[in-house]
């Protein structure tokens, strides 16, 4: 008898792992909308980022959870219809970046939990009721927008000590996100005593030449831009224009320094999204959105491209050198 107890004990154990792994194969695979207003080539490194940390977590795409991806592609009048068939495809989690995918997505459903990942002033766009309470079904990570387009402003005046007139690229057409950052931006510029000369532009080649000739014209020393998707995906361009028109300029993401531009200060966006899949995963296991805080972007890199800096004949004073995280010589 105590032969046959031992030998079905040593049974049990050996068929475990495959009774486990059965269980596995055969277990819910979680949905995952992934909604943004870009393309998938401008986002494809945070992406990995966020699939690679959801990995570390237990979470593979094709196994145990299915991500369905939505790009508007710069059309912002898209995202409606996109989340709305992600809401139709009843995805049990939606992940959206930046302000306007959050909104629409918040407008399509009060039932399925929403992961921001880089929204700019989640209260003041009325995304969450506060940062320690969010309520609802939305949470997620602030990218710190409009306090960090002060930032560079106060930069950009130290970087180019003659800077009396500023040009702020902006894309034509209100949203809540830009007019957000616009309130921080004009009343910076006042306290630092700088004309701020604020140009819409569409972001089309053609657009953004006559948005540069407008700057020339209005006597603008430096430019920069709002941040934002529509502007990163035409990067390469924006700098080209910044350097063909002789004019200074700082940007939101290492990326436009890194195609050639002249400064960038701000966040670590791939930080954000591996933060974004810790934030996925406590859901998909249960957490509710409402209980769980917004965070604020931590990680912030200064870069300076010394190259550009000569191409235009500026000299960036040492003290400005000094601040920088990573100088490209």
């Amino acid at each position: 008898m105590n032969k046959k107890i031992i030998l079905l004990a040593l049974c049990s154990l050996l068929l475990a792992p495959c009774c486990a792994v059965e269980a596995q194969q055969t277990g819910k695979i979680f949905r995952i909308g992934f909604l943004d207003d870009s393309t998938a080539s401008n986002i494809a490194v945070r992406l990995d980022n966020f699939r690679q940390e959801l990995s570390k977590l237990g979470w593979i795409e094709g196994k145990n959870i299915a991500i369905e991806y939505r790009f508007a592609e710069g059309k912002l009048e898209r995202l409606p219809e996109l989340v709305a068939e992600l809401v139709r495809h009843k995805v049990d989690l939606i992940m959206a970046s930046g302000t306007p995918g959050v909104l629409a997505a918040k407008n399509a459903t009060t039932a399925i939990p929403i992961v921001m990942t880089n929204a700019g002033d989640p209260v003041g766009a009325g995304l969450v009721a506060s940062l320690a309470r969010p309520g609802g079904n939305v949470t997620g990570f602030s990218s710190l927008a409009s306090e960090l387009i002060t930032k560079r402003l106060e930069i950009l005046k130290d970087a180019t000590p003659k800077l009396t007139r500023a040009g702020l690229l902006m894309i034509a057409g209100g949203s809540i996100a830009r007019d957000l950052q616009l309130k921080e931006l004009r009343a910076a510029a006042t306290a630092l005593k700088l004309k701020l000369e604020e140009i819409a532009t569409q972001r089309d080649a053609k657009g953004l030449e006559s948005a540069f000739r407008t700057a020339k014209q209005k006597q603008v020393n430096a430019i920069m831009t709002t941040t934002g998707n529509r502007f990163f995906a035409e990067r390469k361009r924006i700098v080209e224009l910044a350097g063909k028109y002789r004019l200074p300029a700082i940007y939101p993401q290492d990326e436009f320094v890194e195609a050639g531009g002249l400064m960038s200060y701000g966040i670590d966006y791939d930080d954000l999204y591996r933060r974004a899949a810790v934030y996925v995963d406590k859901i998909l296991k249960g957490a509710k959105p409402a209980d769980l805080p917004v965070q604020q972007a931590t990680k912030f890199e200064f870069v300076i491209n010394l190259k550009a800096a000569k191409q235009i004949g500026l000299t960036i004073p040492g003290r400005v050198l000094e601040r920088a995280n990573r100088v490209i010589r």
